[in-house]
């Protein structure tokens, strides 16, 4: 079964049939998700999904693009909502640098109090990391990130970078953008990260890949991913699902 390591499913793009849709992933071959909790509220809203759905698990986090509203109170309501059985990540975390706000500083005080957090409570991480190449990895080496564990979503750095990560024992999210024909760099990186360290993810509603790019993305799009992924490594659609299932349970602890 196909294991969906990045999704949104507490965004409002899917309010209108988000229980259809859920309740339809396992007739088209997906068989666990994990949701992403991107701010306070979407956190326990992550929660909620993980009690209503068994194959729902959780990660609780606050994207950089959101930290504002973090404080001390805030990160100590992420430390309880990393105690629920199922929530097994903190993230997504990270830096953003695509947008002006918030500011740099802020953005890096909080990546770095979420990795310290994820480190306290012994759960890998999630990271976001959008233009903001070196500063992300400098920072996850001083905090030396590697013993944390985790997996840097959306990768859409060169494989030079993706050595760095290699180096730390990192997995990579990859989505709907490797099928994108401008992601040569993406596509070269991917050839040389070994499948052992690879997840499937979509991070719907957005990225949604080739034919449907521009419209909402959900996991019923990730066997593009799998099937581009495969002739990228020469290898058949199901070793790609099967290896990408593997990794995620050792990554999340469900390999029970």
């Amino acid at each position: 079964m196909i294991f969906e390591s990045h999704a949104h499913y507490d965004d409002d793009a899917f309010d209108a049939d988000r229980e259809e849709l859920l309740a339809s992933l396992a007739e088209h071959g997906i068989g666990t998700v994990i949701n992403i909790g991107a701010s306070l509220a979407g956190s326990e809203a992550t929660v909620k999904l993980c009690e209503q759905y068994p194959f729902v698990y959780g990660a609780v986090g606050v994207h950089p693009s959101e930290v504002q509203e973090l404080t001390q109170e805030g990160l100590a309501h992420l430390r309880g909502l990393c105690s629920h059985e199922k929530v097994v990540a903190v993230g997504e975390i990270g830096l953003d640098y695509h947008y002006p706000e918030p500011s740099v500083p802020v953005q890096k005080e909080w990546f770095e109090r979420q990795l310290e957090l994820a480190r306290e409570v012994k759960l890998p991480v999630i990271i976001h990391s959008r233009e903001a190449a070196k500063d992300t990895l400098d920072i996850m080496q001083v905090h030396c990130a590697g013993e944390i564990g985790g997996v840097v979503h959306c990768f859409s750095y060169a494989k030079e970078m993706a050595r760095e990560y290699l180096n730390m024992d990192y997995y990579f999210g990859i989505g709907g953008v490797i099928t994108f024909k401008n992601a040569k760099k993406l596509k070269e990186a991917v050839q040389y990260i070994p499948m052992d360290r690879i997840l499937l993810e979509t991070d719907s509603p957005y990225l949604s890949p080739e034919p449907h790019r521009g419209g909402r993305n959900s996991s019923l799009n990730l066997p593009y991913v799998a099937k581009e992924i495969a002739e990228l490594k020469g290898i058949s659609y199901e070793e790609v699902v099967e290896c990408t299932e593997r990794n995620a349970k050792r990554l999340f602890g469900l390999e029970r």
